[in-house]
């Protein structure tokens, strides 16, 4: 083997671990956006009858969904947050234990916190509907 053939098969080997680490990655933003959906369903749940109280006073559909998404944006974040904390923490580990040098972007920062917040808002919008729907008059009821 001369050494083309050995850089091509280590760029495809290179390939080959970036789409199984992307699709890894892909895989673990759809767990974590359903839990954020289960979580903000189970909170309009337990909430449904601050919610009933909130529109009889006058809040509008659009303030609940607001006051929702905006706290599924707010968990997502706070989770990219502790991603992104503990991502600088292993690159700093890699640097002292394996020798490599590895360097943390301030662009790829910003991506993390931007898909981040783009998993709140997607995934956060189904139970903010669902809270902004609410019959006032069955959420005064419900117990």
């Amino acid at each position: 083997m001369n050494q083309k053939e050995i850089a091509d098969t280590v760029g495809s080997i290179t390939q080959t671990i970036t789409l199984m680490l992307g699709s890894i990655a892909g895989m673990s933003l759809l767990v974590g956006g359903i839990g954020i959906m289960n979580i903000m369903l189970v909170s309009v749940t337990e909430r449904t009858r601050e919610i009933g109280i909130r529109v009889a006073v006058g809040a509008q559909g659009y303030d609940i969904l607001l006051q929702f998404l905006i706290e599924a944006v707010t968990l997502s974040l706070l989770g990219g947050a502790i991603g992104v904390g503990l991502g600088i923490g292993a690159a700093k580990l890699t640097k002292v234990f394996a020798g490599f040098d590895a360097i943390v972007s301030p662009g790829s920062v910003v991506l993390a916190f931007t898909v981040s917040a783009a998993i709140g808002i997607f995934f956060g919008f189904y139970p903010a509907r669902k809270a902004a729907k609410l019959d006032p008059i069955d959420a005064l009821r419900y117990e």
